[in-house]
């Protein structure tokens, strides 16, 4: 019953930053595209960070890593075990350092401020046969209100001992971090002109900096730019060991903002940073760590393995750790942005206008009036693709996202949901990508840094309600859902409301043309079409240059029909959970009224296929039928009934390896088209894992567990398709220590961002069979 009065109370906040219920989820890796940083759920607050470079050379600083980046070339990093909650552990390997990092964190409950955290940073040669020189940088900075100082007594030479920062900000209130080193750490010490830098060898050196409000996540930048005198320094018998003088300068300026605290290595290592807060009144240890982390991992191993069992396999504790990876590194990406969007309402394609077709063929080609202007200051905790390549959120991503996190824990699930739907304007708009602050726009292009109000993106957000929903039935059962405690209350309108406000903005602003071209449907409103199209591109419907008919007013798009169609769904059964009879029975013929017109606009009788409709220069209407995951949508999202005449045909088009079977999962685009493996070649071929989920979940939950002619082969093409995903993805986590953003569809190798612990993180449902 706890979960159902969740859902009850779940009013939008007004005050993100505000410190209540959710005091857990106050401190977090809300920093996710740095290899280490915290943050908490305040805007303009606290942040810290972790920087390293090698010492074996003077160039190795340059090269400093900080950011996640593939260009760093790690050979593997991860969260092995991570809860929102509690804490995680995190290792990273990289070999060009010639260091194994692990970093550990510790969440420690108390106070009134949002709690206190130990994280611990330790490190060890991965080939202990060579040198192993390193220099590790944390740093912590403030932003807005309040001060931080350096306690510690400051020395020209460095500090011995730990060093202490103390600070105060009006949410977090009193606050210390302390830097302590581990029992067993060594300095490089050996070479020429050590004597001359005996005084600072070992010792922890440090600066502070007086930083401008918003830049405080450009530390990697001020602290190299401080070092570009010895960048160019080659390494000989005639200068001193980069360890000796790759230093901080052990000074702080009146009013400084940002303390960055510096260890030098040689060898294996560890330091722990304690963060207390005042009103806790506890003093955390190396002892906090050494016990509580060890504790986690037990706990979480066994939780993990309760929710997400699975089968046995020659391979079962392989397949268990790489489980346990994949989720802890989705929750440790987790995000939380606060800062301005840009947006542009006047921009529009020339086709997307229903006042006349226009032909072009420029991809780029658009109007303004205004241009992009900055939004107001918004706030989003949000789950992320890619650490590396997408740290941010993503609206058709984030169902997908809510749908795994939601499984592990529900009221994280309902708190980042409670995040997205706030963004729900009055209009019922929501931006595609949120790219909220500057640090935030530094990893996007800047031609996609602007978003658009009238363009959309598939609708998935409801899945995370439905989910919600259908655990709640699971876990509570029917007799509960029965006690009549007020399912109409304004609480609940308060989420039903923005969705119900956005689903009326899609079938508005996206709405096709039926009458125009006497095309006959039994539906007179349920059509759609993608508007923010280009010529080669429909970045709006989530699969970028998957082959299209040209752009044209009068063009209809399957996957928009099957998206509306699944929307009405959900919608229906949210009005129907919370008792809204009137509009659950709207959606139910909303709902109806698409999956009739899927049939009677997209069916092609000659191709034996779902289709898009395109428009000719006769202005007559005309199937665009491309074999591939468009042809599968309302399969996918399971609009067909068992017995519908049209599954025999989408079932051999899914199991024929000349099209979209593979031994590796089902391809974007049939292997026979014309197009197959061209181009961007981004969704002409390779192989996408929630497209695969969703292929997946409609054979497990409804084709294969309901009678109809076509079981026996649903269940058949389940067991297999569901083997050959995970050992693909599994058998390329285990070369190459990443999972991939989409995998080639002829050899199974990983393809463009990595890691890419989003939706291909399903893998961990599709193990356990969390559908």
């Amino acid at each position: 019953m706890q979960l159902l009065w969740l859902l009850l109370s779940f009013i939008p906040s007004v005050t993100p930053h505000s410190l209540n219920a959710s005091d857990s989820l106050v401190w977090g890796t809300y920093r996710p595209n740095l290899y280490f940083g915290l943050r908490p759920r305040i805007p303009q607050s606290l942040m810290t960070g972790l920087l390293w470079f090698g010492t074996q050379d003077y160039q190795s600083f340059t090269k400093a890593r900080h950011a996640c980046d593939q260009g760093d070339g790690l050979d593997g990093y991860t969260w092995t075990q991570f809860d929102a909650r509690e804490g995680g552990i995190q290792v990273l390997n990289d070999s060009q350092n010639n260091v194994k990092v692990t970093t550990e964190l510790l969440k420690v409950d108390g106070g009134e401020h949002g709690g206190s955290w130990a994280a611990r940073i330790k490190g060890e040669p991965i080939n202990g046969g060579q040198p192993s020189h390193t220099s590790f940088i944390f740093y912590a900075g403030l932003e807005g209100m309040g001060g931080l100082d350096l306690e510690s007594d400051e020395d020209e030479n460095g500090i011995e001992g730990p060093v202490v920062l103390t600070g105060s900000t009006p949410e977090l209130d009193d606050f210390n971090i302390r830097i302590v080193d581990g029992p067993n750490n060594k300095a490089f010490s050996g070479g020429p002109f050590s004597d001359v830098f005996a005084k600072r060898i070992g010792r922890t050196h440090y600066s502070g900096f007086r930083v401008p409000p918003g830049n405080i996540w450009q530390a990697k930048d001020l602290f190299q730019n401080a070092g570009k005198a010895v960048k160019d320094i080659k390494a000989s018998d005639s200068v001193p060991h980069p360890s000796f003088t790759l230093h901080l300068s052990d000074e702080t300026l009146s009013g400084s903002n940002l303390f960055a605290i510096q260890k030098l290595f040689d060898g294996k290592f560890q330091f722990d940073v304690f963060f207390e807060s005042r009103s806790a009144r506890q003093t955390l240890s190396s002892a906090t760590l050494d016990e509580g982390i060890a504790a986690f991992s037990t706990s979480f191993t066994q939780r993990f393995r309760e929710i997400f069992p699975i089968p046995d396999s020659p391979k079962w504790e392989a397949l268990d750790a790489f489980s346990q990876a994949i989720t802890s590194n989705l929750l440790g990406g987790i995000g939380y942005f606060y800062g301005t969007s840009i947006v542009d309402p006047s921009f529009s394609y020339d086709w997307d206008d229903d006042s006349s077709p226009v032909d072009s063929d420029d991809d780029n080609k658009g109007h303004g009036a205004n241009g992009p202007h900055l939004t107001e200051l918004k706030a989003l905790l949000t789950a992320t693709p890619s650490r590396s390549f997408f740290p941010r959120g993503f609206y058709w991503d984030e169902g997908f996202h809510l749908l795994h996190i939601g499984e592990w824990d529900n009221d994280l699930s309902l708190e980042i949901l409670k995040d997205w739907v706030d963004l729900i304007d009055d209009d019922g708009w929501v931006g595609r990508e949120q790219i909220l602050g500057e640090e935030a726009r530094s990893k996007v292009p800047e031609k996609f840094q602007t978003q658009v109000p009238s363009f959309a993106n598939p609708p998935t957000l409801t899945m995370a309600v439905t989910a919600f929903i259908k655990r709640l039935r699971r876990y509570a059962g029917p007799s509960d859902l029965d006690l009549g405690l007020g399912f109409g209350t304004g609480s609940t309108q308060s989420i039903y409301e923005p969705l119900k406000r956005h689903y009326e903005w899609f079938r508005r602003t996206q709405r096709g043309q039926l009458k125009q071209y006497g095309r006959k449907a039994r539906s007179r409103t349920e059509a759609y079409r993608w508007r923010g199209r280009s010529e080669k591109h429909v970045l709006t419907s989530g699969m970028d240059d998957y082959p299209r008919a040209p752009p044209h007013i009068g063009e209809l798009h399957l996957d928009l029909l099957s998206w509306m169609g699944f929307f009405s769904r959900t919608m229906k059964e949210i009005a129907e959970f919370i008792g809204e009879e009137e509009d659950r029975l709207y959606y139910a013929n909303n709902e109806n009224g698409a999956i009739d017109n899927l049939d009677d606009l997209h069916w092609s009788e000659d191709s034996q296929m779902y289709c898009d409709v395109g428009v000719d220069d006769d202005d007559e209407s005309y199937h665009v039928c491309h074999k591939g995951y468009l042809s599968l949508f309302p399969f996918l999202l399971s609009l067909l009934p068992p017995d519908s005449p049209r599954l025999g045909s989408i079932l051999d088009l899914l199991r024929d390896p000349r099209h979209l079977w593979s031994s590796y999962g089902l391809r974007s685009l049939s292997a026979s088209h014309p197009e197959f493996g061209t181009g961007e070649n981004y969704w002409k071929g390779p192989i996408w894992i929630q497209m695969n989920y969703l292929a997946l979940q409609a054979l497990h939950e409804t084709y294969a567990a309901h009678a109809g002619p076509y079981q026996d082969k649903a269940r058949s093409t389940y067991s297999e398709l569901r083997q050959n995903v995970i050992d693909s993805v599994f058998k390329e986590y285990e070369r190459t220590s990443y999972v991939w953003e989409q995998y080639d569809p002829s050899t199974g190798e990983g393809k463009r961002s990595h890691p890419f612990t989003g939706w291909t993180s399903l893998v961990t449902l599709i193990l356990s069979e969390k559908y």
